[in-house]
């Protein structure tokens, strides 16, 4: 008998009985008519503050107290805006509240991504009670914290400069906390053993292993932090005054006065916020993207 004569026997096909089809993995999943009403009415409802704000500041003070409010756009804003600007000294105010959040951003996110890393992979005595101690202090309400800390940058002779806001925000237990949940899950350890046998050192495996992999992170958290930086009002009203101030101190000066205009006020609110919208056009896909790029990989 030949190898050509051999032949496996062919099984029959039973009607109704055919292989369930599996959805390919590339394939998109599409989104029904609901879910784009529901996501429409939330994208309204979040943008209705920053709306009513650029309304309110295109229209005069004396219309804003009439009855209705007005619901479009008026023909003041321009005028407002420079009125608020030059009242509040947002030039100064902006260069300050950049340099305030810059620096904050960029310390809390190395020395998070670093205290991160060794709670997640690093064996070292007591690292689980430090790590509770971590997690405690942000149940401390931080205005409890107010008056031993401006006691402190005033023995330092630090009154009224920026360094008294940042060096209180230099790393955060909330920072810490997102690192090392999320480097447990993205760095494996195997990778780092594996540097550690090709002669790699400490800075060295941070650098090129640890930084990397918590890259995705790392840019939520900086772009959290710079928000919360930028907003941040209740200790740096306290710590500065109007000449020295970040924004949110320079806007609180539009608010005294006898009768304060509110569409100036609405008009250095914008001002304020307009840094914050154009960081998240021109850096937002990107965030979006490396934190899809980790899921994937993850």
């Amino acid at each position: 008998m030949t190898a050509s004569e051999l032949t496996l026997p062919q099984t029959e096909k039973k009607p109704g009985r055919e292989r369930p089809r599996v959805m390919g993995a590339g394939k998109q999943l599409h989104a029904g008519p609901l879910t784009y009403v529901v996501l429409s009415l939330f994208a309204l409802v979040s943008l209705a503050p920053l709306v009513w704000t650029a309304i309110a500041a295109s229209r005069t003070g004396q219309r804003l107290a009439e009855t209705p409010p007005p619901l479009w756009f008026g023909g003041n804003l321009f005028k407002n805006m420079e009125r608020a600007w030059e009242e509040a000294g947002l030039g100064s105010a902006m260069f300050n509240t950049t340099i305030v959040a810059g620096a904050i951003t960029v310390s809390t996110v190395v020395f998070s991504t670093l205290a991160g890393f060794a709670f997640a992979k690093l064996r070292f005595r007591f690292s689980n009670v430090l790590l509770m101690l971590t997690i405690g202090t942000m149940m401390v309400p931080p205005q409890l914290a107010v008056v031993p800390l401006y006691l402190w940058m005033s023995d330092l002779g630090w009154s009224n400069q920026l360094q008294t806001v940042i060096l209180p925000t230099l790393v955060t237990a909330f920072g810490t906390f997102f690192m090392r949940q999320y480097l447990v899950q993205a760095l494996p350890t195997e990778l780092i053993e594996a540097a550690r046998v090709d002669g790699a050192s400490s800075l060295r495996v941070v650098w090129h292993v640890v930084f990397p992999a918590a890259r995705p992170a790392m840019a939520v958290l900086g772009l959290l932090t710079f928000v919360f930086a930028w907003n941040d009002f209740l200790w740096p009203i306290i710590a500065l005054n109007q000449e020295n101030p970040t924004v949110q101190v320079a806007l609180n000066s539009l608010g005294t006065g006898y009768v304060p205009d509110e569409a100036v006020i609405m008009a250095g609110a914008l001002l304020g916020t307009l840094p914050l919208l154009i960081a998240f056009l021109l850096f937002g896909k990107q965030i979006v993207g490396g934190i899809m790029q980790g899921a994937i990989k993850g």
